[in-house]
Parts: structure tokens; sequence; C-alpha cells
């Protein structure tokens, strides 16, 4: 493949940085040749930034399903959509979808790697910028790393062990390649998370003499060490670490500490759930690094309820979800005794993160226009048997704008960012990590001196809910770590991937939905039903695209088991 295809691949494939003042400016280029590509600084950044354009987001990753749709978070609401494929049993080489195409920024990134040391910029030098754009200029390698790392990363989470190489190679030997151990990938990327973070910025704004400076949107030192966490994390799990080393679990639990403490040493904390999302989501603090979208319309298109008009209502969360968000006054699950839970108001005082997340029967102003309740019921506006309408009982209103109007006539878009990287994560992190290897809920150690509990209870405080109490047995916390966890990232590309590194896919392979009734009074009935799906080993991996292994001579590289 050249070095245009490749340029050409990311900005097809994959959809632009957004364009302002303060962000990195994306361009593609057509001319692709190494004198053109370093002739200036303008061109060696806006190449730089075209390997940015292949960070993953989803909003849709399989057709317009969510991965959210392939495990317990979310339902599809078309029986025909492809996401389907992953809970039906019908997943296979020829239908799955393939994310080999992070090898293009792979590519990219090492053509950059293994050519940007040729650059020669003396003819610019007595320009009065010359100083600010070689500082920019001498940490674009270390960015170039970190998302070659992170490419890998993502690949290793979906397939395991992947074709592996760090230097420019023809597409003849690049099919010639066979499958590095997964073990080894993830040792890659955590030594490369080691390496460059010191050469990145805690924070771009405060640089100074400094092309970059102010600018958002580019990989600083804190997205570099919270890689490191999440591969550690990784190897750690079940999937990956098939021996048990707890000694996984250690190194994983000092990685995600190292993010928190660094976090804190900057005054960076956990701020307001509801922050986290909308226009400008970039900007909060919890952020830790975010892949821009652009202004757009098409993700509230694609998840608005049906009934509003061009609503397509397709990712709607499970009865499975909701029950994951426990009661606000009394802190316990809505089955536990004396939970507080009214089965006849049943999102009544209930965790306020599920409002902010799930879009009720009965919800008011949602989308914000929509000035009719949504009815979710039986025969209601936005319920079965509408065709496509929610088969839960439920409507997705997380990473949505309810700001943005789909309606033939006062159509508008906003601005999108999807979060990689924020703060949160590494108190759950840390609280799984810290538990699998002190073996308690409230162990510490001279260097894991928070407890799991305590690291759990730091997401659930920040959403004004009662704390997880001293002496929980093994399995009650793991229970309760398990729901936080789903609440606190739901719909953000994690669920799908614990239940899979956690080797939990039969416990959570069915879900739950509700189904709503109205009665004769005007109240309403619900009535949880069971839906079985189907669950094989085979699925803790993605298949290699038939496409891919047409493609590759070697004999090493063989299909995932059992497709």
């Amino acid at each position: 493949m050249t070095i245009k295809n490749i340029i050409l691949l990311g900005a097809l494939a994959v959809a632009a940085l957004a364009s302002c003042s303060d962000e990195m400016d994306y361009k593609e280029y057509s001319n692709y040749d190494k004198k053109y590509v370093f002739n200036n600084f303008d061109n060696t950044v806006g190449f730089v930034t075209n390997i940015y354009s292949y960070l993953d987001y989803d909003y849709g990753i399989v057709g317009e399903g969510m991965l959210a749709s392939a495990c317990d978070e979310a339902e599809y609401s078309w029986r025909s959509g492809s996401i389907n494929n992953f809970t039906n049993g019908a997943l296979s080489a020829n239908n799955a979808p393939s994310v080999f195409g992070f090898y293009g920024g792979i590519r990219e990134a090492n053509y950059f790697l293994a050519n940007y040391k040729d650059c020669d910029f003396s003819e610019y030098q007595l320009n009065k910028d010359y100083a600010n754009q070689m500082a920019r200029f001498n940490r674009l390698p270390y960015e170039v790393r970190f998302l070659r790392a992170y490419f890998y990363f993502k690949l290793v989470s979906y397939y395991g062990d992947v074709p592996f190489y760090t230097d420019v190679i023809s597409t003849d030997e690049a099919n010639a390649l066979g499958r590095t151990p997964a073990k080894d990938v993830l040792d890659f990327v955590v030594k490369e998370c080691d390496e460059i973070a010191p050469h990145l910025p805690i924070n771009y704004g405060t640089l100074e003499n400094d092309a970059a400076a102010g600018e958002t949107g580019r990989v600083g030192r804190l997205a570099a060490m919270a890689l490191k966490a999440r591969a550690l994390l990784y190897k750690a799990s079940p999937l990956f670490n098939t021996s048990g080393d707890k000694e996984l679990w250690h190194q994983a639990a000092l990685a995600s500490k190292a993010v928190i403490d660094t976090c804190e040493e900057n005054d960076l904390f956990l701020g307001q759930y509801k922050n986290l999302w909308g226009t400008d989501n970039w900007q909060n603090d919890e952020v830790l690094l975010a892949r821009r979208i652009g202004d757009l319309n098409w993700l509230e298109t694609n998840n608005y309820p049906r009934g509003v008009e061009n609503g397509k209502g397709d990712n709607c969360p499970t009865q499975t979800l909701v029950d994951a968000y426990d009661m606000k006054s009394t802190g316990k699950a809505w089955d536990e005794d004396n939970s507080g839970f009214d089965p006849a108001k049943p999102y009544n005082d209930r965790d306020p993160r599920l409002a902010l997340t799930v879009a009720v029967n009965g919800e008011k102003n949602w989308p914000s226009y929509n000035s009719t309740p949504l009815e979710t019921y039986y025969g209601g506006a936005n319920g079965e048997p509408l065709t496509g309408a929610t088969p839960t009982g439920y409507y997705l209103k997380k990473l949505l704008d309810g700001s943005v109007n789909i309606s033939s006539v006062n159509s508008n878009t906003k601005r999108h960012s999807w979060v990689i990287f924020r703060l949160g994560e590494f108190y759950l992190d840390y609280a799984e990590a810290a538990f699998r290897y002190l073996g308690g809920a409230d162990a510490t150690s001279a260097e894991l001196t928070m407890s799991p509990r305590e690291a759990l209870n730091q997401t659930r405080v920040r959403a004004e809910m009662p704390e997880f109490p001293e002496g929980m047995s093994n399995d009650t916390f793991w229970k309760n770590y398990e729901k936080e966890r789903m609440v606190e990232l739901a719909f953000e590309d994690h669920r799908y991937f614990d239940i899979r590194r956690w080797k939990e896919g039969p416990q959570h392979a069915n879900i739950t939905e509700m189904k709503i009734t109205k009665n004769s009074d005007g109240s309403f009935s619900y009535k949880r039903q069971i839906v079985k799906r189907v669950w094989d080993d085979k699925l803790y991996f993605l298949p290699i695209p038939h496409s891919e292994m047409m493609k590759h001579t070697s004999p090493d590289f063989k299909q995932n088991p059992g497709y």
C-alpha cells in the first residue's frame, strides 16, 4: 500500500478532526512523497494530524449498532441490524466488522517515525516562529508513538494475537507476517507509554514558546499514562492472564494509581457527571483524551426515539442496565430488602446517572424540543408495535445532545467528541486491580494506600450516591464493582470488552427487557421479560475477516478458534 493510499484511507474511513482556532487543523493531502510531507512545518504537522484521524469512536461501529448492543447494555431495535450477529450465533469471518483499518494508522506512524529524523528545516530558521515550530515538531514523534501503541492495543482487544511490525514494509511483507502473541504486543504498548510519557506535557495550555501552545485534542502525558494503565489491566485480566499471575494485577493497580496521583498533583479531579457529555465536554478536566468527531446530528437521528420525527431509536438500553442503578436514598439495589423501590414508580429515587443515560416512559422534553412525554408502553407513540420502536422500554440519552433538532424544518448540528480516557475510569481500574491483588475490599498496602472500596466510592460519591460500607465480602464487593462500572461507564465502549476480559460471557449473555402496558385508570404495569441470547466462547475475540485471511500467506496467520 502506498503512502497516498494510506492517507486517503484515513480520510475516507474515519471522520476528520474538527477544525477550530484552538484545535488541531485537519488537512487532507493528495501529495504524499517524502519531500512533500517533510517539506515544511504545516505539511509535517498535517500528516501527523491525519494519523490522529484513525482514533476510534463508537457512535455505531457495526452499521448503526453500538457495541453496547453486542452485550447486555443495549438491544438493537431493528431485527435486521448486523450488530445482532453478535448475539444470535451468526457472527462469522464473512460478516464480522473489520478493525484492521487501524493498520492504516500504524503504517502512517511507521512512515513518519522512519523519516522524520531526516527533516531539515534550516531554511526556516530566520522565521520568527522557527523555535516555536521546532518545539512542536520535536514532540511529534512521541505523539505518533502513542497513537501507534493505542492502535495496537485496540487490535489486541478485538483479536488477541495480531500481526506486529514497527518498520516501513511492503504490502507483500505485511501479508507474510504471522500473529504476534497478545502478551508481547501489550508489553510493547506499556514500554512505549513509559518512554514517551515524560516527553509529553500535562497541559498544552501552559506551554510557552511552542507552536502547540493552547491546542486541544493532542496526546498529553496523562493520555500515555492512561493507555499504560488500561493495557496493564487487560494484561492482568483472565482473558490474557491465563496463568493467574497476581503480580500483573499489582502492576495494573500501580499504573492506575499513577494516573490518579498525577491528576491530583495537577489539580485535576472528578467533576459533575453531566458535564462529561455535550458540546464542550472536551474541555472537562476529567477528560484525558477525546476524539473530535465534528458537528453532526446523525448520532441523534440514529438513536432518538421512534415516533420523534426522523428518529430511528437504534440502540436501546436494557432493563439489565437499568437494574444496575441503585436506589439513591438507601444505596441498595432495587431488589434488596428495604431498598425503597416502588414497582409502580420504578424510576423514582434512583441513582442520578440513570436520568442522564436512559430515557424512560413518561420522560419529558426528550429530545429537548419534544413537548410530548415519551410513551414507550405497548401502543404508545414511541412503543411497540411501531416498527423499530424500543423492544426494551427505553431509549438512549447518554452521548446524545438533546438540543440537536432532527426535524425536517428546524434541523441543526452540534459538536461531538468521543471520550477515550477519563479520570473516572481509573478509580474503577484501580479498585479492580487492587482488589484482585490484595484480596479484599478494604485491604491496603504500603504502596496501595487506598482500598479497593475507597476507590470504588469515588465515582459513587461524585454521583451523590451513598458509599459502599466497610466489611463487604469478596463476592458482594465484586457484584457491586461490576454494577458500578456498568453504570459509570455505560455506552463508553467498556462493557463489551469487560465481559470478555473477565471471561464472564455466559453469565452476561441474556438480557432483560421491560414490557410496559397502560391500564384503564392511566397507571402503568411493568413486567420484566428475559431474552435469551446465544453465547459461544469463540466470541471472546472477533474472527479475522475472511478478506484478511485470503491476503495473508504465512502459515502462522491462523483464524481465531471457533470461526
